[in-house]
């Protein structure tokens, strides 16, 4: 079965494949969602972009992003500054399906320094 290792948290998770990483947070006890996202959120639906998380390895092990995950996104201006240098990595935990084993950050910084920001 594959495992989801929360980095920042230092979790590590059994999951069915196909499972979403919410799911397997919200299971491990792990919040995904920041600030007000924690107790206004859309449940897992792909509407809020609440739940952002960074793949740091294992990529080729979740389900490929949708149209759906990039233009809900792309119109929060919040998530695109977090998105900023990390266009790959930048995922929406309720929307990702986990197939392998991958790495997880969850609660990302923003990248408002660095040269990822003013390429």
């Amino acid at each position: 079965m594959p495992v989801v290792k929360f980095i920042k948290e230092k979790v590590e998770v059994e999951v069915a494949p196909g499972e979403n990483v919410r799911t397997a947070a919200q299971r491990a006890g792990i919040e995904v969602h920041v600030g007000i996202r924690r107790w206004l959120n859309c449940r897992g639906l792909g509407l809020c972009a609440g739940c952002r998380v960074l793949i740091r390895q294992g990529g080729e092990n979740v389900s490929p992003q949708g149209l759906w995950e990039r233009f809900n996104i792309l119109r929060h201006p919040m998530a695109c500054f977090h998105r900023i240098g990390y266009e790959k990595e930048f995922r929406l935990a309720c929307l990702t399906k986990v197939f392998g084993d991958v790495d997880v950050e969850t609660q990302p910084d923003f990248n408002w320094h660095g040269e990822k920001f003013w390429r």
